[in-house]
């Protein structure tokens, strides 16, 4: 993506079935599950290079042993640096002691890390935070080992205002408002009360101090905790969590907005963000691999017991389309072919834009996540030139000659790496007019293949901010002078801000946002931006379901090509020669890609929470106001 979003997290959870010696007898180590881990954050690093974390808990230790191991990095590499930092103790005990080296029993008693039930996460910081305290997994401690909770997740939640106040309203003082400390403690206070409760009851029935404690993870009901505390939680998410004393839960929102899948046979069981990252790192196949269902939790308990219970009553489904457009891995099968489908759907609008001048079209994207894409739009020209030659051929009733009949079969869709991205430039200088010099050069091009009559189409995932196309990809792209540049987007015009994981937080950085106010100058109606802003104004006290996205009224008046030659307007200046023209994929033509994954919300304004529509009201105000603060 031409400009860089910042992207939900990464989950990884696995639940070893056997016991560690299982594994040291068939696959050569009891640190089978650390290294799968290390393989499922690494795999799932696209979701986020910022931070990460890694907790474990060892099962049925006794009194005075450390069960539950946690490190959290946000160095440079923060996976390897985590692992390292593990793999280092690891090599520090076994040399001190090598007695341990053929001892699973010695190894698990001693060593951190290992252990049956293991939690990682990848992340990206958001907002200005990326201090190791805002880092997954966090640990809510006790001395009561069922009431120890670790919980890491890909989630944002719109209430985190209502959530908190509601943890005070029963008495708690949380220490921070962060959503991920809210919903912690949510589930920390349900638990407690959870605790106590068959503590009381065990002991009406006569059972000793100690001997309540393994009865108490008997009849521990994640789920009916997980109920009660998730009854309020607006938002999208795919939260996971591991109680001290083994058991374990991953919960996916309603909507199914933020993605789940898991794997489980009689070894283990394992959820992550992506299908692709079980398949390879488990071996299994596409089928094996099932969908965590919305509104559902895939609940482990210590004895080994699995269980998908539903939590919260499913809404219309609406999984987040980014997730295919842009952040999962091209190597699922499904997203690969919904990529390609992307770029098939855009060709038809494309050959209008070059007037079916494919012999003067070179054909480009701008990596690397848009290659998929591109490929499903060079099938179509090719299809295209299928047909043209088809029909050459046959207007030649038979006549041609050897050579012609070549030369017509000879025609390719011209394909060229055109912009070829500088990853190790960097800007260090922050006056603007300084940086925009560096920043066009971002990218470099090659030189030498177009000519002065070719148009020069290039594929993006999709186009956020417009910033780096305008600074940068424009500009190169006009140094090597071709007649048009056409800068296609897999995706369709992103209108709103996202609420639910995506770092779009504000109106005022979206370039068609900023294409329908000057529309709106243009037509002479800028006035609706005042009335929106009143209308706005007058839902600030209503509840979330009563609230109405009247931002809307914004692009009500102007088709989608009219936006979308303007942000070509905005996108390029008086320094650019050739002609400039955006086109962008219809939301129909993403449904129809992506049929699994309806979410739209960022093209078309339907947010599939009430809490989004009081964030887009907020983020409105905000805009309106010159406010920088985030909309939730």
């Amino acid at each position: 993506m031409s400009d860089a979003l910042k992207h939900e997290c990464g989950i990884a959870h696995i639940r070893l079935l056997k016991p560690l010696e299982y594994y040291k007898k068939k696959y050569g180590t009891a640190f089978y599950g650390v290294n799968k881990m290390y393989l499922m954050m690494e795999k799932q690093h696209n979701r986020g290079q910022d931070g990460a974390g890694f907790a474990s808990i060892k099962l049925d230790t006794t009194p005075g042993e450390r069960y539950i191991s946690r490190v959290r990095s946000i160095a440079q590499q923060p996976i390897q640096d985590i692992f390292a930092q593990i793999n280092e103790r690891i090599n520090k005990e076994m040399t001190a002691h090598p007695e341990y080296k053929d001892d699973v029993e010695l190894q698990k008693k001693n060593i951190p890390y290992i252990g049956e039930v293991l939690l990682g996460h990848v992340r990206y910081g958001t907002f200005g935070k990326n201090s190791v305290e805002s880092v997954h997994p966090f640990l809510r401690q006790n001395n009561w080992m069922h009431r120890n909770l670790i919980v890491a997740g890909n989630f944002n939640m719109t209430n985190v205002n209502e959530l908190f106040n509601n943890l005070v309203d029963i008495g708690q003082h949380p220490k921070e408002k962060a959503d991920t400390i809210t919903v912690m403690e949510k589930i920390g206070h349900f638990l407690d009360d959870a605790v106590s409760k068959i503590y009381k009851d065990l002991k009406k029935e006569g059972y000793s101090k100690i001997e309540c404690s393994p009865l108490i993870a008997e009849r521990l009901k994640l789920s009916k905790i997980l109920k009660r505390a998730a009854k309020n939680w607006d938002g999208g998410y795919a939260m996971a969590g591991l109680l001290g004393h083994g058991d374990s839960f991953v919960l996916r929102d309603p909507a199914g907005i933020r993605p789940a899948y898991y794997y489980k046979d009689d070894e283990v069981v394992v959820v992550a963000s992506e299908r692709p990252v079980i398949q390879t790192v488990f071996n299994v196949a596409f089928d094996d691999v099932k969908e965590l269902d919305p509104g559902h939790a895939i609940i482990t308990k210590k004895s080994g017991e699995i269980r998908i219970k539903k939590i919260l009553e499913p809404l219309e489904r609406k999984a987040c389309s980014f997730e295919r457009i842009y952040f999962s891995r091209g190597s699922d099968a499904e997203i690969y072919e919904e990529r390609k489908e992307l770029g098939r759907l855009l060709m038809p609008k494309v050959l209008e834009a070059i007037d079916n001048d494919t012999q003067n079209t070179v054909f480009s994207f701008i990596p690397n996540t848009a290659e998929t894409s591109f490929f499903g739009m060079i099938d179509t020209v090719e299809e295209h030139l299928n047909e043209k030659k088809t029909k050459s051929i046959l207007a030649g009733n038979g006549k041609l000659s050897a050579e012609r009949v070549t030369e017509i079969l000879s025609e390719r869709p011209r394909i060229e790496k055109i912009a070829i991205k500088d990853v190790k430039l960097r800007t260090f200088i922050t006056e603007d007019s300084s940086r925009d010099d560096l920043v066009a050069h971002v990218y470099d091009v090659t030189y030498g293949v177009i000519k002065p009559t070719d148009n020069l189409v290039i594929i993006d995932d999709s186009i956020v901010r417009g910033t780096t196309l305008k600074k940068s990809i424009i500009k190169m792209m006009d140094r090597l002078r071709p007649k048009k540049i056409i800068v296609v987007s897999s995706a369709p015009q992103i209108r709103y801000p996202d609420c639910y994981g995506i770092d779009m937080a504000n109106l005022e950085s979206l370039v068609a946002f900023r294409a329908a106010l000057e529309l709106l100058k243009d037509n002479n109606q800028y006035h609706i931006v005042e009335e929106v802003y009143q209308k706005c104004l007058k839902q600030v006290n209503l509840k979330d379901k009563n609230v109405v996205n009247y931002v809307k009224e914004i692009y009500d008046n102007f088709s989608d090509e009219q936006i979308s030659d303007k942000i070509a307007e905005l996108l390029s200046d008086e320094s650019v020669n050739a002609e400039v023209k955006i086109i962008f994929q219809p939301v129909k033509n993403l449904h129809k890609a992506c049929p699994k994954n309806l979410g739209d919300w960022y093209f078309t304004g339907d947010y599939p929470t009430n809490g989004g529509n009081r964030v887009v009201n907020r983020a409105f105000i905000n805009f309106y106001e010159g406010n920088k603060e985030r909309a939730y």
